[in-house]
């Protein structure tokens, strides 16, 4: 369904012309009056009403809009060559190239810098990297409290001294 056809506006429409042209069709097709219409009616001019405000729900939001005209613009100009990494950004196998669709001016080319600052700042990255963290830390705290007990137990004695007497030890016993 077209949301701009709808609500009879061309897809450049501002927010102020959304709402008139849904004002409109509301004031046309509310169910309150055609409640005392014949069935097919009142049901036809439900199917329209719920129709223009779903599609004012979209177009007067921008973020749902630019999502909105984003799939339709994919779906209008062959978008199943490409597929989508999410935010806007696309694949497009035909071009071997990744992009990202201007609302405005239908197309912009999106850097390859864009696209790994666009995944360094995503929730999964950044989830893996708090991971690893949390992991590198607890390797520290280890190697850290592990430094500390050899000193408490041994103290005076570094660990190669340690083993280099241990290996003595062996040596005497196996002689004996």
């Amino acid at each position: 369904m077209d949301y701009y056809k709808v609500l009879g506006l061309s897809s450049n429409a501002t927010k102020d012309e959304i709402k008139e042209a849904f004002r409109n069709i509301a004031k046309k097709f509310h169910p309150d009056k055609h409640s005392a219409s014949p069935k097919s009616v009142r049901d036809g001019a439900t199917v329209r009403f719920k129709q223009a405000s779903e599609a004012y729900e979209v177009l007067v939001d921008d973020h749902k809009r630019a999502d909105y005209n984003l799939r339709a613009n994919r779906s209008n100009h062959g978008g199943s060559a490409g597929f989508g990494y999410g935010y806007g950004y696309t694949y497009d196998s035909r071009k071997n190239r990744s992009s990202n669709y201007d609302y405005y001016n239908k197309k912009a080319s999106v850097s390859k810098f864009q696209i790994a600052l666009g995944y360094i700042n995503s929730r999964a990255f950044l989830l893996n990297v708090a991971f690893a963290g949390a992991i590198l830390s607890g390797l520290a705290v280890v190697e850290i409290g592990r430094d500390a007990i050899w000193k408490m137990q041994n103290p005076g004695k570094s660990f190669e001294e340690a083993m280099e007497s241990i290996q003595k030890t062996k040596t005497v016993k196996e002689e004996e």
